[in-house]
């Protein structure tokens, strides 16, 4: 079998539209993996996108239950007296009637300052501390407890009892202090909660 020129331009024509072909599936197969490419990239980034809406509306949902929670807490300090200014004067007029209730033979306290406690950046309120060191002259060891329970029942405080020495009495310049048998030196802390400036509303 021999070929002639015409067989051989025939031929040229049909090689060159296998190659052209091939390069178009190249191109076609190449255009839908880059397709494929870009639509799995924009699917991976709506659904980050996605999670990132649901973690912000958790995060939206735990701040509301936060602040529901602060605003109850806070809500009943009030109600209790223990939110605002410290209430010193109310507070020293307690343990005067303590005494006279419970007919301690004597008393002797002294207040320290307000300090304030640690405070968050942000918070609504911020807890202040009055040290107080007070001196009792008991009968028995129950006025000592009889005391400390009606303190902290009463008090428009929280009233935090940091240490109590009992001892035998011994002679004292407290007029009333003759009768004791015993005598009681406390520590304690009176916190209470006031508002922060600048702070976020409970």
């Amino acid at each position: 079998m021999k070929f002639n020129l015409r067989d051989l331009s025939k031929l040229q024509w049909h090689a060159l539209l296998a190659i052209l072909l091939l390069i178009a599936a190249g191109a076609l197969g190449y255009w839908s993996q880059q397709r494929a490419h870009l639509a799995n990239t924009e699917r991976a980034t709506a659904e980050n996108q996605l999670q990132q809406i649901d973690k912000r509306l958790r995060q939206v949902r735990t701040e509301e239950q936060e602040i529901k929670q602060r605003t109850s807490l806070f809500q009943q300090l009030e109600k209790s007296g223990m939110t605002g200014e410290e209430k010193r004067l109310e507070w020293i007029e307690l343990l005067r009637d303590l005494q006279r209730q419970l007919r301690l033979p004597g008393m002797n306290y002294e207040f320290g300052p307000q300090l304030t406690l640690e405070k968050v950046d942000g918070a609504a309120f911020a807890y202040h501390s009055s040290h107080l060191r007070i001196q009792l002259h008991l009968l028995h060891e129950e006025d000592l407890l009889n005391f400390l329970e009606q303190l902290q029942q009463r008090a428009k405080s929280m009233v935090l009892v940091r240490s109590c020495r009992v001892s035998r009495s011994t002679a004292s310049n407290d007029p009333g202090a003759g009768l004791a048998q015993l005598s009681a030196e406390c520590d304690m802390e009176w916190v209470t909660l006031r508002r922060s400036t600048g702070g976020k509303q409970p």
